[in-house]
């Protein structure tokens, strides 16, 4: 479940002094500087997905401290990994600092002091327990105060990943949950293991795990792509066809079967979008990779029981062609 908190809900002339004890009870033990005057409208979502604790901050300029005092009264040992989504932010830690613009990111390890300044901003930091780190604690150490840039690699699939889990903070705390943080967190482990050229140090299972969700995202993201196919993807990410399908068998799914699926469903959507009534149908098909009308037809029909334009045509005329998927 999320909890949203908001400085507005305390009255101005203790706005401050409350959004300070609200962030250093969430987040873990800090000193805030903030704009305290009338205005201040920061917000804090709180919520869990798995293992992980998800906290999105939106906050005015500011700056938070967290001492060796802080530590002492409590060491949660967990890392903190946190993707910047607007604004900047300038983190210190072990004799370090680094800025973070936007999509990069970056670690903290809450056992250790560390000083970050922001300004306006929104970030989304992930907390998750040390023991839950496949790579060992002194490596890590070695990543806080250094910026990530998230543009590219295992970097921006994680940057990515990070920015949208909050649309996933209502799963529930059973396998949907498990899966979800567990996937993220494989993620992140390859991610900083990248950074620190220590791939190996990963057990395979997690970088098994980990390479299947970069398929599927490579899978997602070019699904308009007519040349999308399971050697596309396998060469994509220079293994081979035979080892791709070996990674999808614990899924019940075989690439091929995923990749229609996903087209359709996408298709599906576009037929159900008023905005989208005047396209044709094979344009549609065409948009998502379906280069032949015919076979577009036979799979949509075999998929949702109707070809796509009587699809079309029976949910306009019930009046609920604005369906989501």
């Amino acid at each position: 479940m999320r909890t949203l908190l908001r400085a507005v809900a305390e009255p101005r002339a203790t706005r401050a002094a409350y959004w300070n004890e609200v962030v250093a009870a969430r987040i873990g033990g800090l000193d805030l500087r903030l704009d305290d005057g009338p205005d201040l409208r920061d917000e804090l979502l709180i919520g869990t997905v798995g293992p992980l604790q998800v906290a999105v901050s939106r906050s005015g300029p500011g700056q938070a401290t967290r001492t060796a005092a802080h530590v002492r009264a409590h060491d949660p040992d967990s890392f903190v990994l946190f993707a910047q989504a607007e604004g900047v932010t300038v983190s210190e830690q072990d004799g370090r600092c680094a800025r973070f613009a936007p999509g990069d990111i970056g670690l903290s390890d809450l056992s250790r002091p560390l000083r970050c300044t922001y300004s306006e901003r929104r970030v989304i930091m992930l907390s998750y327990p040390k023991a839950l780190s496949p790579l060992p604690e002194h490596r890590v150490a070695g990543l806080t105060g250094v910026s990530i840039p998230g543009s590219d690699g295992a970097a921006a699939l994680v940057s990515g990943l990070v920015q949208q889990l909050p649309n996933h903070l209502d799963a529930d705390d059973g396998a949907r949950g498990a899966r979800i943080g567990s996937a993220i967190l494989d993620l992140v482990s390859v991610g900083l293991a990248a950074r620190l050229e220590q791939e190996h140090a990963l057990p395979a299972e997690t970088r098994s795990r980990a390479l299947l969700h970069r398929c599927r995202a490579f899978i997602e993201t070019h699904l308009g792509d007519a040349a999308l196919t399971p050697a596309a993807v396998a060469a994509a990410h220079h293994i081979s066809l035979r080892y791709l399908h070996r990674l999808f068998e614990p899924t019940g799914e075989s690439v091929a079967a995923l990749i229609r699926s996903r087209r359709l469903d996408r298709c599906r959507r576009d037929l159900l979008d008023p905005a989208l009534a005047g396209r044709p149908v094979a344009a549609i098909g065409a948009r998502w990779g379906f280069t032949s009308a015919a076979h577009f037809n036979r799979a949509f029909k075999v998929r949702f029981a109707l070809p796509p334009a009587e699809y079309r045509a029976v949910h306009a005329a019930r009046g609920d062609n604005n369906l989501a998927l």
